[in-house]
């Protein structure tokens, strides 16, 4: 590896023998070094890589601008988030949560707490997340001794759910927001305030965040014309007429406020999630 930028004492860019660049620690590895020299990988503690050329280029930038251990107490979070999630995390979550992170204790040094108005809606549509949000807090707290607002669970919960999706935290928001808008639809529909512990919402909420999903990814399904398929979504709407004009009225707040419009196909799969909660004045 050759040197590409000194950023500090501890941590250098380099680039390796196949043109890839990439970011290494180690205590004074980078003490009266210089662009071009060799280096001695004996003494490298950790490596940090980006796949894509625009994510190493950030994450160049943000080692310049935060505290190294910050950068080394996210990853060991990720490594933890992904032991519990097991599936795949877009490599950016490690520059974004650690910018979040860092920028949080920032903050809060300064007697500065941000909250989140979305905070009642995370917890309920991202519960694995959000407890994870809160093991990352515990963390923080041990390791760097900063308490941060519980708030901040919230925050990293969606953060975590960004890089499952991968999309941009701006859509995260907007997909939180739809998913609170749908629930408070369906809930004035029926005059009923949900069971936020029971299974049956539980299996609606999983149902509308992957509807949220496919629609902010242009990916909904599509209205077939086999006619067995007519025919069921035909035998749906006439048996499940109450539910049905549920979903109607969920698709025209969809298109209303979020600019999507879903297929009957949807609505029909929708329908049926309907009808699976536990709503006994509800008739069909």
């Amino acid at each position: 590896m050759r040197i590409k930028k000194v950023i500090n004492n501890n941590i250098l860019c380099v680039i390796d023998e196949k043109g890839h660049e990439m970011i290494i620690t180690g205590k004074g590895i980078g003490f009266k070094r210089k662009t071009g020299e060799r280096v001695d990988e004996s003494i490298v503690e950790k490596v940090y890589r980006m796949e894509g050329k625009m994510e190493q280029r950030k994450l160049r930038e943000l080692v310049e601008q935060i505290p190294l251990e910050h950068l080394k107490l996210t990853q060991d979070l990720i490594e933890y988030i992904r032991s519990q999630l097991n599936q795949n995390l877009n490599e950016s979550l490690l520059i974004t949560l650690a910018d979040h992170i860092s920028f949080a204790i920032q903050r809060q040094e300064q007697g500065i707490e941000f909250k989140n108005p979305l905070s009642g809606s995370v917890m309920c549509f991202y519960p694995t997340e959000y407890r994870l949000g809160q093991y990352c807090l515990q963390a923080i707290e041990e390791k760097c001794n900063v308490q941060l607002h519980e708030d901040e669970a919230t925050f990293i919960a969606l953060h975590i759910v960004n890089a499952q999706l991968n999309t941009h935290m701006s859509d995260m928001h907007d997909m939180t927001k739809l998913l609170d808008g749908c629930v408070r639809v369906t809930e004035f529909y029926y005059r009923k305030k949900f069971d936020r512990n029971s299974l049956d919402f539980s299996r609606f909420i999983v149902h509308l965040r992957y509807l949220v999903q496919r629609l902010y990814q242009n990916k909904t399904l599509e209205d077939t014309q086999d006619p067995s398929d007519i025919m069921f979504r035909e035998l749906i709407k006439r048996n499940c007429r109450a539910h049905y004009e549920c979903a109607n009225r969920i698709a025209s707040y969809i298109e209303a406020n979020h600019d999507k419009i879903i297929s009957d196909e949807e609505k029909i799969y929708l329908t049926i999630h309907l009808k699976r909660l536990n709503m006994p004045d509800a008739a069909d």
